[in-house]
C-alpha cells in the first residue's frame, strides 16, 4: 500500500485495487502512518457548523484562511478568494457571526478587534513564514 500511496493512487482506487471500502483504506493508511496530518481549523470556525452551512462561503473562505496560518496554503485561487474576503470585511469594520439555524451573517466588528482580522492575521503570518 505505501508504494501505491507514494504513487499517487487516491483512495477511491485504492479502495478498488484492494476490495476494500474507501473507510477501510482510510483506517488502513492511519494505522500505516500514510496519512497525512489533519489541520486543525477550530481556532478560524470556533463554532459547531451544522452540515448545512459547511460549505458556505464563509465557512471555506475561514478554513483555507486556517490552512494558510498552518502553512499548507490552498490553491492560488481559492487563497486569494479568502484573502480578498477577509480583507474586504476588516477594511468595512464588520466581522462574521454563526448561528447554528440562520447560518453566517456580516456585523459589525466588536471594538476588542474582529475574528475575521485575527484570523486573516494568521494568514497572512503563515504566509509571510514560508
Amino acid at each position: 500500500m505505501a508504494r501505491l500511496v507514494a504513487e499517487g493512487m487516491s483512495v477511491q482506487e485504492l479502495a478498488a485495487h484492494f476490495g476494500v471500502s474507501e473507510s477501510g483504506v482510510l483506517q488502513a493508511k492511519r494505522a500505516a502512518g500514510l496519512a497525512k496530518p489533519m489541520l486543525d481549523h477550530s481556532a478560524a470556525l470556533p463554532w459547531k457548523i451544522a452540515r448545512a452551512h459547511s460549505q458556505s462561503g464563509p465557512a471555506t473562505n475561514l478554513r483555507n484562511l486556517s490552512a494558510a496560518a498552518q502553512g499548507k496554503p490552498p490553491a492560488a485561487e481559492r487563497l486569494n478568494t479568502a484573502l480578498r474576503w477577509a480583507q474586504r470585511l476588516v477594511d468595512s469594520g464588520l466581522d462574521v457571526r454563526y448561528d447554528a439555524t440562520e447560518g453566517f451573517s456580516e456585523v459589525p466588528a466588536p471594538p476588542a478587534g474582529s475574528h475575521v482580522a485575527s484570523v486573516l492575521a494568521a494568514a497572512r503570518e503563515g504566509l509571510e513564514a514560508r
